[in-house]
């Protein structure tokens, strides 16, 4: 079960934390898995790590966005999975937030999704099949992060954007659907110190972070043919996060 061979799959922000998850675990499905990220240097080492194939770019760019899908079009001759992965999360609290502030996280997280999204919709519809799978996050959706209502807001926005798109192209053999991390074990949470990690896992019923590969099987499962009755709905992966109504003694 959940065998994409011979499935093309690309994966946005895929040269590390969570979207380096996800292509390890479609690579290891069966996936010919494509990879892309702004850091060309980075993503060409991941590529040789993975055994895939990296493409630069940049999702706040449209024309960057068709011309990616064109290239794995010219490449590979079709595109069966999207993992629209990329994103950014720069703490700013709100009453210093500026509009710049905003419009970056807004731009990367939803604007990129859209046109990214839309791109690789174009080309799956003529194949009438096709698997979308969005990263978005708890937070927006079911929490809040003090710091971060630039960032809930988009990622509630891809959502909602999701779940629209999915009903726009559920009659052509194509799904769309989001998994919702909750804290995974990534460059950008050790970011902000040893002791981070160590602190969230007491907010975690499971008492551990959950590791980028948690949400590559979520998203290969969402990917699979075995998936193909699901559309507009999330996952969520969070190791029991959002459910406690109190904090226990």
């Amino acid at each position: 079960m959940f065998n994409l061979a011979g499935k093309i799959a690309f994966i946005s922000g895929g040269t590390k934390g969570i979207g380096k998850g996800i292509a390890r675990v479609l690579k290891q499905a069966g996936a010919i898995t494509i990879i892309a990220g702004t850091d060309t240097v980075r993503g060409e080492a991941i590529a040789k790590e993975l055994a895939v194939d990296f493409i630069p770019l940049d999702v706040t760019d449209q024309t960057a966005c068709k011309n990616v899908i064109d290239k794995i079009i010219e490449k590979y001759g079709r595109l069966d999975i999207l993992c629209s992965n990329a994103g950014i999360f720069p703490q700013h609290y709100l009453k210093d937030m500026t509009a710049e502030d905003w419009d970056l996280v807004h731009t990367v997280n939803l604007k990129g999704t859209f046109f990214l999204v839309q791109a690789a919709l174009n080309v799956m519809e003529k194949q009438r099949y096709g698997r979308v799978v969005i990263t978005s996050s708890i937070t927006g959706e079911i929490t809040g992060i003090s710091g971060y209502s630039h960032y809930g807001a988009s990622k509630a926005g891809q959502l909602g954007f999701m779940r629209s798109a999915a009903l726009e192209y559920a009659g052509q053999g194509i799904t769309i659907n989001a998994v919702m991390p909750g804290m995974i074990m990534t460059e950008g949470l050790t970011a902000f110190g040893d002791e981070f990690p160590n602190h969230m896992k007491d907010a975690i019923p499971m008492q551990t972070l959950g590791m980028p590969e948690d949400i590559g099987y979520a998203a290969c499962f969402l990917a699979s043919d075995e998936a193909k009755y699901i559309t507009g709905q999330t996952i969520v992966v969070d190791g029991g996060q959002v459910l406690p109504e109190m904090q226990e003694a």
